[in-house]
């Protein structure tokens, strides 16, 4: 099978409830994100002009509209983090959530909103993302 990455950067604050360790305190990350997607239609052989399963501008504005732009310097929070602390709830970068916003709750959401926006020949293979240089979440088919 053929296989397209493109690699995102973007920067998010978050900060995670319930959690004894330093990141119950808001805190932010330069997150990476690779998205790994291949054609449901192309097997073997060489595929007709334009010779592409999708451009990676395609990849890049639909990750860029509905991933990107959503959590770019945002300041990502759980309903239960902003009980405790309502005070935050003023900031107008704020985005709420429902879960925590860990890595792996991310790559679920991003899994979501991805194989819903994706055209019909086109299927989500992996997202792998880096909260850190050497740590990172990963979700594959």
């Amino acid at each position: 099978m053929l296989a397209l990455a493109k690699i995102f950067h973007f920067e998010m604050a978050h900060a995670i409830h319930g959690y004894e360790g330093p990141c119950k305190h808001i805190h932010g990350h330069s997150y990476e994100l690779h998205v790994s997607v291949g054609s449901t239609t192309h097997a073997d052989g060489y595929i007709p002009s334009p010779g592409f399963v999708i451009d990676f501008k395609e990849i890049k504005k639909l990750v860029g509209d509905n991933i990107i732009s959503k959590f770019d310097h945002k300041l990502l929070l759980s309903n239960a983090f902003l009980q405790v602390h309502p005070g935050v709830e003023k900031l107008e970068n704020l985005v709420r959530w429902e879960s925590e916003p860990t890595a792996e709750n991310l790559l679920q959401y991003f899994r979501e909103v991805l194989t819903e926006k994706l055209p019909a020949h086109i299927k989500l293979l992996q997202l792998k993302l880096f909260e850190t240089k050497d740590s990172y979440a990963v979700w594959h088919l």
